[in-house]
């Protein structure tokens, strides 16, 4: 690939990926006043957060058993609102202790 080809690929890219960052800021200048789309905006990080990495949950270990069994202790100790320390460290003590069950 010659200089200029890499130069006009590099230009590409950074349009490609500047301008869906823009666009919001050149659509939306005017403050949402609706409440319905507030509301909606408000979740759309949690909900985008959440399907990209609850997929993984499943092959992190490379034990469907342990993956769901760390699952839902890391979902019963967030629901009892313990902090993000206990419930990482919760998971993974029931990951590694299901593991060596499992064994």
């Amino acid at each position: 690939m010659s200089l200029q080809k890499a130069f006009v690929a590099i230009i590409i890219m950074a349009l490609v990926t500047y301008i869906p960052r823009v666009m919001p800021l050149a659509i939306f200048r005017k403050e949402i006043k609706s409440k319905y789309i507030k509301s909606f905006l408000q979740y759309v990080p949690y909900a985008v957060l959440g399907a990209l990495t609850f997929p993984d949950i499943f092959y992190s270990t490379g034990n469907l058993i342990t993956a769901i069994c760390g699952t839902i202790v890391a979902l019963i100790l967030s629901y009892k609102e313990k902090s993000l320390v206990v419930v990482a460290i919760g998971a993974i003590l029931t990951v590694y202790i299901t593991g060596l069950m499992i064994l």
